[in-house]
């Protein structure tokens, strides 16, 4: 008898006209799996791939000059819904999607079309398991951390749909081996946990090195990542026991 398929994460990375559906839409989705193996490790499964979409209207010169996608390159391609339910929805191995900043992706792969899966946003994770990183975006990671089997020319051009997935899934596999997919999935559904300051005067200190004064203004923030992580850095101070930065990664996988 053949053996089971394994359990797979998809990463999705999409290309858009801008910013928010309905305005935008998606002119490229590109995905790479990782997959469970027998022995408990997650490792990249497969070549991945990508396909074009018509977005239903003009692509900006704005975003043109982000991908490089032209309006004529997507104007015989398959639109959205007819593209997205086959790669957003491999089932039944599929046990979550996956994305660096998963929230923009989650606007257009709608609940409908993912059959309500779970997501892993591996940039809010890797705030969590990487704090000392310099930066956490898909490239920044990338050449920082330089992911073991990561072969460059897959990895090029930046900011195209299959080749960002590629990264990303580097990213997802070593997360996978260090925690758990239920802890990844909570982290990704809370505010990012921002390692250090973004801006101000502080900008760069960790959150423990401002005062009190300066982390009360941090907490009425509008940004909702730098308010969340004010309030974990509050609650710490009052006594809440260790946030964030300030605990280890065996604290933080407990």
């Amino acid at each position: 008898m053949a053996s089971r398929a394994p359990s797979i994460i998809r990463v999705i990375d999409l290309e858009t006209t801008g910013q928010a559906p309905p305005t935008h839409g998606v002119c490229e989705i590109g995905w790479q799996d990782v997959a469970l193996q027998p022995d408990g490790r997650w490792e990249i499964e497969g070549d991945g791939g990508n396909r074009m979409v018509n977005p239903g209207r003009q692509i900006p010169p704005l975003t043109m000059a982000v991908h490089h996608i032209r309006d004529e390159d997507v104007a015989d391609a398959p639109w959205w819904h007819d593209v997205a339910r086959p790669v957003l929805d491999p089932w039944p191995r599929r046990v979550a999607l996956a994305a660096h900043r998963a929230d923009f992706e989650q606007q257009f792969c709608t609940s409908a079309l993912t059959r309500g899966a779970d997501w892993i946003c591996t940039w809010k994770c890797a705030m969590r398991l990487w704090p000392r990183s310099p930066g956490f975006s898909n490239q920044m990671l990338r050449y920082w951390r330089k992911p073991e089997g990561l072969v460059h020319e897959r990895g090029l051009p930046a900011h195209r749909a299959f080749p960002d997935a590629y990264v990303t899934a580097h990213h997802l596999r070593d997360m996978l081996n260090e925690a758990s997919v239920a802890q990844l999935i909570a982290w990704s559904k809370e505010p990012g946990l921002l390692p250090r300051v973004r801006y101000g005067p502080d900008r760069g200190k960790e959150w423990s090195e401002i005062d009190d004064d300066s982390l009360a203004v941090f907490l009425n923030d509008r940004d909702v990542d730098v308010r969340h992580t004010a309030q974990q850095e509050h609650i710490r101070r009052i006594g809440g026991g260790p946030v964030g930065r300030n605990a280890s990664t065996q604290e933080l996988l407990l």
